[in-house]
């Protein structure tokens, strides 16, 4: 099996995190934020284009704060989320570069 193309991935890492069915969610909501978060107001942010902020990811999840921040942390780590920090607030989105190149490993390689 050639890695070589799939270098920019950890797909045991990759996995490790989509083995989580809330994880799997926050993914997915990601995908469209709008649709899937209500309208920022506690955040200072317009839309949530460039990202969410962790507090709204947590209270859709019904998970602790430690938790999701943790979870969102992982991600990050293993390169499914890209994040970025304004004020006191962590905004998070997906690594859509990321996303595509495993998507395109599990389909070549597995």
């Amino acid at each position: 099996m050639s890695m070589k193309q799939f270098e920019d991935i950890n797909p045991i890492e990759i996995s490790k995190n989509l083995a989580n069915e809330t994880r799997i969610n926050i993914l997915h909501w990601l995908k469209v934020p709008d649709k899937n978060f209500p309208p920022p107001s506690i955040c200072d942010v317009k839309d949530w284009r460039d990202g969410v902020c962790v507090q709204v990811i947590q209270e859709k999840a019904g998970i602790s704060q430690s938790v999701c921040s943790g979870y969102l942390a992982a991600m990050q780590r293993a390169g499914l989320l890209t994040s970025y920090r304004s004020g006191k607030w962590t905004y998070y989105k997906r690594n859509e570069k990321i996303l595509q190149q495993f998507a395109a490993f599990l389909q070549k390689e597995i």
